[in-house]
């Protein structure tokens, strides 16, 4: 199920599970992951987008294992808050992720990802990281900074019941 609310997601979620957070791309989709006390996230991995169903698949491989109990995708906000294409786009990925068999039963959202990128592409510079590496890995830094927001707001969200 797709909720717009954060605060209905998090009361879908069950408690000790983690969740994991995507950037979703044209050619990319940025994978990160949280703990099971949903306070750090950390970068896992990246996937190359081919077909909806392979990336499907792609993403249930990696997800398999690691009980994830909610996924949260950043949504790609113009600067000035209106949706435009690539939102629609990423909208279509999680109602289409939803409608299947593994994907069914986790209650997905949006966290705005304005400048996420930005962001993680400062932390890797930062970091000394070179050009290569860094290619390789803003998108799942991506999906981290998308996940560790989503994650600090449940946590005051939590905080004010």
């Amino acid at each position: 199920m797709i909720h717009e609310d954060l605060s209905e997601f998090a009361a879908q979620l069950p408690p000790l599970r983690a969740i994991a957070g995507l950037d979703f791309g044209d050619k990319t989709i940025g994978v990160a992951v949280s703990d099971t006390f949903l306070s750090v996230a950390t970068p896992l991995d990246t996937v190359r987008r081919k077909k909806f169903g392979l990336d499907a698949d792609a993403l249930t491989k990696m997800l398999t294992g690691r009980d994830i109990a909610g996924l949260v995708l950043g949504l790609p906000r113009n600067m000035d808050g209106t949706e435009g294409p690539r939102c629609q786009s990423t909208r279509a990925f999680a109602r289409n992720l939803s409608n299947r068999p593994d994907f069914a039963n986790i209650p997905i959202t949006f966290w705005d990802e304005r400048l996420s990128t930005v962001a993680a592409e400062r932390a890797l510079l930062e970091a000394d990281t070179s050009r290569r590496r860094r290619a390789e890995v803003i998108d799942h830094v991506a999906a981290g900074y998308i996940l560790q927001g989503a994650l600090d707001r449940l946590r005051y969200l939590k905080a004010e019941t």
